[in-house]
């Protein structure tokens, strides 16, 4: 029979796709496709991945780190000089490999107190995968989430994160952003998100604290810390809310002692409303509305540095009503801080600043020696020269019944002081010093409304201390009454239709204010006063005596008092005068 092969009927076939079979194999045993061959190799890498993530997934849970957990906390505990706590730690691989840690504690130094300095519900810390090959593990960030840091401030000056400041600045470490490990581990990027910042006076927790907190500390050089905060102020005995944004970016360096350690700061509160920064930082709304910013420059020392601020209010007016043109205005202040910011020498404050193109209006100066004792500063407040008009712009942009018709003129000079920069003469006792001393004078004052051609008020107005008036030269009566306090404002001469003015003279001091009018006036004038001047003004035509003439002149003998919260009260003294000295008549006669 004739054979019959494959090239027989048409079908080539080509002599590399035959396969030898080895030596005892059998015909029938299956054929590897090379192009099998070659899908294997083209994806063996995306297998490999697969198969690694499962790895990595399946992986963390069955390795035990928790044993550990002691040689960790001990680690931590040493690295920042206090005892270090946490529930659990568990090996995490994705998205980085590191640790994460439940409840993070660090305690605090027993002459602190017993709570927390830091406690953290949750700390990822993140492996650096290249310390790995030097068998020295090094952690490239530490992250907190929703950290509370308690700041205590003890009775001797001291804060409790002086101790972990000073020990941290004793171990040699190298900047966080060095791209190969070295001899001395790199330090760590140290961030946490919405933390919680509490200050404490003692065992007492003070209500300002800060919230929201956004925090990050690394190292840029060595020795060289870098320190960025950003948070919202708030107080927990009351609602606040509008408070604005804190801001901090600060330099800090290593030195044996806390007061050596070199600072440079720079921060802002900025967009905060009036009526809440003052309940912040009061605790209670001082009655302002507008807009705050304040920004802080600090370069020295913790012992001793340099201090500049400036302050920069914007539409600033009353709560109870709104002016036709509120108050933009900036003060700015520089001053020594000493003692850990315990005390602030040479300090002095000009509005507007000293460095802008206007006159200082006000200038303060003096020193506190001790901020929790506030009596033993000293201060002096300089006028040096503000014109009528400036005050008047002051007055409408506080009060709504100042007329527009008003006009003032003359220039407002003088200086008052308190405490040890007050001049105290022998014979007053030492007492004084500690009161508002000083004087001020309006000179060449003229009050002049649009409806009237003479002018209410022409002359000098003169407001002077009680302190540096004579005293009696008995000593007993000075022991008897003791030190006189307050102003007292010399007669005011006011031109109210008579030929002779109408006498205004006054006192005030801390509790209020008391105002004497006497002399011969109309109706008309005493109107026009009472509407020129609306908070001077308000219940004077009604403590008129019930006779008084419509027009013509008749004689006033007033008397104003109020209490600095409370309410203006006129009186009229030939009422409470007139059965005295009928009194005093009957007596002589008899």
């Amino acid at each position: 029979m004739e054979q019959t092969y494959p090239s027989d009927r048409g079908i080539s076939v080509q002599q590399n796709e035959m396969v030898d079979l080895p030596a005892g194999a059998p015909s029938n045993a299956p054929k590897t496709s090379p192009t099998r061959r070659g899908h294997l190799r083209r994806f063996r890498f995306l297998y490999g991945g697969i198969a690694t993530l499962v790895l990595l997934f399946f992986l963390p849970p069955l390795v035990n780190v928790s044993r550990y957990q002691r040689r960790i906390a001990t680690s931590i505990s040493n690295s920042i000089g206090r005892p270090v706590h946490f529930d659990r730690i568990s090996l995490t691989v994705l998205p980085l490999p590191g640790f994460t840690i439940d409840n993070f504690v660090v305690g605090e130094d027993p002459a602190f107190g017993y709570e927390p300095i830091i406690r953290a519900n949750s700390v990822r810390a993140t492996l650096r995968l290249s310390s790995l090959w030097r068998r020295r593990v090094e952690f490239s960030t530490i992250s907190f989430t929703d950290p509370s840091v308690n700041l205590v401030h003890a009775a001797n000056g001291q804060w409790n994160i002086e101790g972990i400041m000073l020990h941290a600045s004793q171990i040699e470490t190298a900047p966080t952003a060095q791209r190969r490990a070295g001899p001395a581990p790199r330090f760590p990027y140290i961030e946490a998100t919405g933390a919680r910042l509490n200050i404490k006076q003692e065992q007492e927790k003070l209500p300002f604290s800060l919230v929201e907190a956004e925090f990050a500390l690394w190292l840029p050089d060595p020795h060289q810390w870098h320190l960025r905060l950003r948070a919202r102020p708030t107080r927990t005995d009351s609602n606040v809310s509008d408070t604005g944004i804190i801001e901090l970016e600060t330099t800090l360096g290593a030195a044996p002692s806390l007061s050596q350690i070199p600072l440079n700061l720079e921060g802002q509160w900025r967009n905060a409303q009036l009526g809440e920064a003052t309940r912040v930082l009061f605790g209670h709304d001082a009655g302002w509305r507008g807009q705050m910013n304040l920004t802080t420059h600090i370069r020295g020392t913790f012992g001793e540095s340099a201090i500049s601020t400036r302050l920069r209010l914007i539409d600033a007016r009353p709560a109870d009503f709104i002016p036709e043109k509120p108050l933009t205005t900036e003060a700015e202040c520089f001053a020594t801080a000493t003692g850990i910011f315990h005390a602030f020498e040479d300090l002095r404050c000009s509005w507007p600043p000293a460095s802008s193109s206007q006159i200082s209006s006000i200038v303060l100066t003096g020193n506190i020696p001790n901020v929790h004792l506030p009596r033993e500063a000293s201060i002096q407040i300089t006028a040096p020269k503000i014109p009528g008009s400036t005050l008047l712009t002051w007055l409408r942009a506080t009060n709504s019944t100042i007329p527009q018709n008003l006009a003032i003129g003359g220039m407002l000079t003088g200086t008052l002081t308190y405490g040890a920069t007050g001049s105290v003469s022998q014979d007053q006792p030492a007492s004084s010093a500690n009161q508002w001393q000083g004087q001020l004078t309006l000179d060449n004052a003229a009050v002049t409304t649009g409806e009237a051609k003479t002018p209410l008020l022409s002359g000098d107005v003169h407001l002077e201390s009680l302190a540096h008036l004579p005293l009696p030269h008995s000593r007993n009566a000075v022991s008897a009454t003791g030190p006189k306090q307050g102003f007292t404002l010399d007669p005011v001469p006011l031109q109210l239709g008579g030929h002779d003015p109408v006498l205004l003279s006054g006192h005030l001091d801390s509790v209020g204010y008391t105002l004497h009018l006497a002399g011969n006036a109309t109706l008309e004038r005493l109107t026009t006063l009472a509407q020129a001047f609306p908070p001077l003004g308000k219940g004077l035509l009604e403590a008129l005596p019930t006779k008084s003439p419509t027009t013509g002149l008749f004689h006033i003998d007033l008397t104003a008092t109020r209490p600095w919260k409370g309410t203006q009260t006129w009186q009229d003294n030939s009422v409470h005068t007139s059965k005295p000295a009928k009194t005093g008549q009957r007596r002589h006669h008899h």
